[in-house]
């Protein structure tokens, strides 16, 4: 079994979203390969010792799928709210 990927709504964000994906992860001391940035999950998994793999998840807890999660989307939603209040602040 496969995991799922989330769905973007708007396909042609994509990029911009790997961009930022990078962006906010390097600023938290990962380095990053822009074509690979799916890797950085497993990166945080190996630093955290959480075995998580390329093929099937499924053995792996809600708590251990969070904390491999947390740090990408969370840093992600930050920064996102972030460039958001700057361009209130602009207006």
């Amino acid at each position: 079994m496969v995991a799922r990927k989330n769905k973007i709504l708007v396909p042609e964000a994509r990029q911009g979203l790997d961009q930022l994906k990078n962006r906010v992860m390097e600023s938290q001391g990962y380095g990053l390969n822009s074509s690979l940035s799916e890797d950085v999950k497993y990166e945080i998994a190996d630093e955290l010792g959480i075995p998580l793999n390329r093929e099937y998840n499924g053995n792996l807890t809600s708590k251990q799928a969070g904390t491999i999660g947390g740090p990408i989307g969370g840093n992600m939603v930050k920064e996102m709210i972030k460039l958001a209040q700057e361009q209130l602040a602009r207006k």
